[in-house]
């Protein structure tokens, strides 16, 4: 499986990171014990889980890894405490994707954006709305009433951020990452490295695991409440479609209803999605106007008690069994 050119770019400073904050812990979701600062040689800091599962990772027990957001917490709303803000400025590395977190995005530029490593910098991220199919979003001509047409009622920016759900593609960011690890300390070079290696092996494993599982299924289309999965339905010859253009918190309109149900009874599709950070309120509204079961696909922003897993590779394997099931794989 190809992992992609490794990037290099600027050394970083050093400095001390708190390892705690009042909304998020370096100890937060799922990732096990944190070694603190004064017991390591690299400080990073993250806003969203995927990044602080591929940080502890790569860094080992030479890298203090805090998490910005609470864990439980709905990434896209975080906002920052002027402490949390200062730890920004003063990791070693401020790994974030560009367009994600807006408070996160404002907040490297404040302190200095020499000290980031940007995802979208590394990977090439897909225009946001890349679907072709979603319903009740500005490609359907359909506009919510406070003027927000984005999916799933999330602002991404320009492109999707969810690229850690191509296994791939979050092989090229931990080789990019342990070489951004590396110009930071070179004495830890070939530890960031061998780790880098032992995570693309296992992104590897996860990706064949899915190409296996997904080969022979009786339909490739999945409804979704939120359309975060293009990534994965891409790399994988699927086709996401999405409940796009209403607010999470509220129900989607009667057009939309009937828009989602024909596509559901065209395709003979029995199972809507819904996540473990969004109401299920719209994904039961449909399902109750299809007879389609709701059942959980977790897009891995954070991990809760309602996720399919307790970690990164296990929550991929719990998505890659409702998928099978939902799509009737063999």
């Amino acid at each position: 499986m190809r992992t992609g050119t490794t990037l290099r770019t600027a050394a970083l400073g050093a400095a001390v990171l708190m390892m705690a904050t009042a909304c998020g812990s370096g100890d937060g979701q799922a990732g096990g014990d944190n070694p603190s600062p004064e017991e390591t040689d690299l400080t990073v800091v993250t806003g969203v889980y995927p990044l602080e599962w591929l940080a502890r990772q790569v860094g080992g027990d030479r890298v203090a890894v805090t998490q910005l957001t609470e864990p439980g917490a709905e990434p896209h709303d975080l906002e920052l405490t002027g402490r949390q803000i200062g730890t920004v400025g003063e990791a070693d590395i401020a790994l974030f994707v560009s367009g994600l977190q807006p408070a996160v995005d404002e907040a490297v530029a404040q302190q200095g954006g020499e000290r980031a490593l940007d995802i979208a910098d590394v990977v090439e991220l897909h225009p946001a709305g890349d679907d072709g199919h979603d319903h009740g979003g500005e490609e359907h001509g359909h506009e919510e009433e406070d003027g927000h047409e984005e999916e799933g009622g999330h602002d991404h920016g320009p492109h999707d951020p969810h690229f850690w759900l191509d296994t791939e593609l979050m092989a090229q960011a931990a080789e990019a990452l342990a070489d951004r690890m590396a110009e930071a300390h070179p004495a830890g070079a070939d530890a960031y490295r061998a780790n880098a290696e032992a995570v693309v092996a296992e992104l590897e494993a996860i990706g064949q695991e899915y190409d296996d599982r997904l080969s022979s299924c009786e339909r490739r289309e999945f409804v979704v409440g939120h359309s975060a999965f293009h990534y994965l339905a891409e790399r994988h010859d699927l086709e996401q479609i999405g409940i796009s253009g209403t607010d999470p918190e509220g129900e989607p309109a009667p057009s939309q209803i009937a828009a989602i149900a024909d596509t559901v009874d065209e395709h003979g599709i029995d199972t809507v999605f819904t996540e473990p950070l969004m109401p299920a309120s719209t994904a039961e509204t449909i399902a109750a106007e299809t007879g389609a079961d709701v059942k959980v696909l977790d897009p891995l922003e954070g991990i809760t008690e309602d996720s399919p897993g307790d970690d990164y590779p296990s929550v991929m394997r719990g998505n890659l069994e409702a998928l099978a099931g939902a799509l009737g794989c063999s």
